[in-house]
């Protein structure tokens, strides 16, 4: 009889042992205490990540449209058909072309060697000619635009178009994506080092990770530079200068991502991605030049980490001479502000170690 009551009392067990199947109110609560709850959000936000990097890389480089290419002019090109000429390029590219006159030649080249210009339109013999000196390492899709476009203008207004690149990419980068890919790698390797420095290296201290932070974005660095230099010859590296871009680089996505991570805790992930991959890196300019990008992007681009990467390594390997300071006060602003944030914060960071106590001590 003991046995056959105990076997009637087991399905009440199994409903919380009151003789009842639970409320919606005891599973709910049962669900939120069970590792059930953050598995499905995170079924959710992937699905979601998903669907959001598909459309952000697609927004941005799938149909590349001019928005605004600055040119520099130079000669007669106030005579009447140097004017039909460019009136023509204005057209024919839907007023994305802002020509900016200069006095001579000479003037006209400095202005593209400081990437304030992509192309120099020489209008010469009183308009009947142009030459179009094109820089396919200020933006390769920029240039093929203006290739494109010129001669089929040149043909309609009578004018006669000679194509010159005077600033050609390098061998080992036909397409001048090389850079984009270096500053990708940075970026990605950056933040995804310091996630594993909060899953494998918890218990650092604050200096401690900030310290090893730098210490993987210096050697991670050098090694991409070297791989991509001396390993396999793709791009003739100024090294050192290239290097520091690199490290540069990792620490500030490495220390966005401890910001994050601090400020948020386990989801420190989601505005790191948003930031770096859905926002950053199709807002670049190393896939797509920034007068091909959508405005917004365009502009956005150049304020976060990988836009700032890809401007100041692309100068340092195209135009020695001209590098600027905007692009790495941009990789040192968002370096310093994370780094200020974890610290001001640290007690909410999800890492760290207390120090020895007195048992420790004594022992």
């Amino acid at each position: 009889m003991e046995d056959d009551s105990a076997a009637r009392e087991q399905p009440g067990t199994a409903h919380g042992g009151h003789g009842r199947p639970p409320t919606p109110g005891e599973r709910w609560a049962r669900f939120k205490e069970s590792p059930l709850l953050p598995a499905a959000v995170l079924v959710l936000i992937l699905a979601s990540a998903a669907a959001l990097f598909a459309g952000s890389y697609t927004y941005a480089m799938a149909n590349p449209t001019p928005h605004s290419i600055p040119a520099a002019v130079v000669g007669s090109y106030e005579q009447t058909r140097g004017r039909a000429f460019l009136d023509g390029m204005e057209k024919a590219l839907d007023a994305s072309v802002k020509v900016h006159a200069y006095d001579t030649t000479a003037q006209a080249r400095q202005a593209l060697d400081e990437q304030k210009v992509f192309a120099v339109f020489d209008v010469r013999d009183d308009g009947r000619r142009v030459v179009l000196d094109l820089s396919s390492a200020s933006g390769v899709s920029v240039a093929e635009v203006l290739a494109d476009t010129a001669p089929a203008v040149g043909a309609r207004t009578g004018v006669l178009v000679t194509l010159k690149d005077v600033k050609p990419l390098q061998e080992g980068d036909p397409r001048g994506l090389a850079i984009f890919y270096v500053s990708l790698a940075a970026v990605i390797i950056g933040f995804v080092g310091a996630i594993q420095l909060s899953v494998h290296a918890r218990a650092l201290t604050p200096v401690e990770r900030i310290a090893c932070t730098a210490a993987y974005a210096l050697l991670g660095g050098f090694a991409i530079a070297a791989t991509v230099d001396w390993l396999l010859g793709a791009l003739e590296l100024p090294f050192v200068e290239s290097w520091m871009i690199l490290a540069l680089t990792m620490f500030a996505a490495g220390m966005v991502f401890t910001m994050f991570n601090t400020l948020v805790g386990r989801w420190a992930m989601l505005p790191t991605w948003g930031l770096m991959v859905l926002l950053g890196n199709p807002s670049s300019g190393g896939a797509v030049s920034w007068p091909l990008l959508p405005s917004p992007m365009g502009v956005i681009g150049r304020w976060l980490p990988p836009g700032a990467s890809v401007d100041a390594q692309h100068t340092a390997v195209y135009f020695p001479g001209h590098q600027r300071a905007f692009p790495f006060l941009v990789l040192a602003g968002w370096a310093l502000v994370s780094c200020a944030v974890f610290w001001i914060w640290r007690h909410r960071h999800p890492g760290g170690r207390r120090p020895a106590g007195p048992a420790h001590e004594a022992s």
